[in-house]
C-alpha cells in the first residue's frame, strides 16, 4: 500500500470568505461617499436663536418660487402652492404632534411665506421657522 505524505485535511477555510467579504464592504464604502444627495439648495436668513423642536414635515421655497415637501428623512418631492394644505394634513395623520419646518430662501418675497404660515395657521399646524446661524466672526 503506497502512504501519501500529506494529509488531507477535512476543516473548511473562512479566509478566502473574509477576502470577500472585505473587498465587497471597502466597494460600497468607496460608492456610497460618491453618492451626493439631490438636496435642494436654499440661502436661509441668519438667526440668533436655534429651536430645539425636530420638525417632521418640511416646506421648502427656493428662489426660483418652486415648493417642495418633505416628511421626515424622506426627500423633498416638488408640490404646487395648492397642494401644501393636504401634504401638511396628511402628514397631521402620521403625526398629530408635528413641526413643520419653513425653509425658505431668504431672496423670495414675503407675502410668498406669509402664504404657507397662513395655511399652517387656519389648520393649527405647530411652524418652525427655518434659519441659519450668524456667521462667526474673524
Amino acid at each position: 500500500m503506497i502512504k501519501r505524505k500529506t494529509k488531507a485535511i477535512d476543516a473548511f477555510s473562512m479566509s478566502s470568505m473574509t477576502d470577500i467579504i472585505f473587498l465587497l464592504l471597502i466597494f460600497f464604502m468607496i460608492t456610497s461617499t460618491m453618492v451626493t444627495p439631490n438636496a435642494i439648495k436654499v440661502l436661509l436668513p441668519q438667526g440668533k436663536e436655534q429651536t430645539q423642536a425636530k420638525p417632521m414635515a418640511r416646506i421648502i421655497i427656493d428662489k426660483d418660487l418652486n415648493y417642495y415637501a418633505a416628511w421626515g428623512r424622506s426627500d423633498e418631492m416638488p408640490i404646487s402652492e395648492s397642494e401644501i394644505t393636504s401634504f401638511l394634513l396628511d402628514c397631521r395623520d402620521k403625526d398629530s404632534e408635528m413641526y413643520v419646518a419653513l425653509y425658505a430662501d431668504e431672496t423670495i418675497p414675503y407675502r410668498e411665506i406669509v402664504k404657507v404660515l397662513n395655511i399652517a395657521n387656519e389648520n393649527q399646524f405647530k411652524m418652525v421657522l427655518a434659519t441659519r446661524r450668524p456667521d462667526k466672526k474673524r
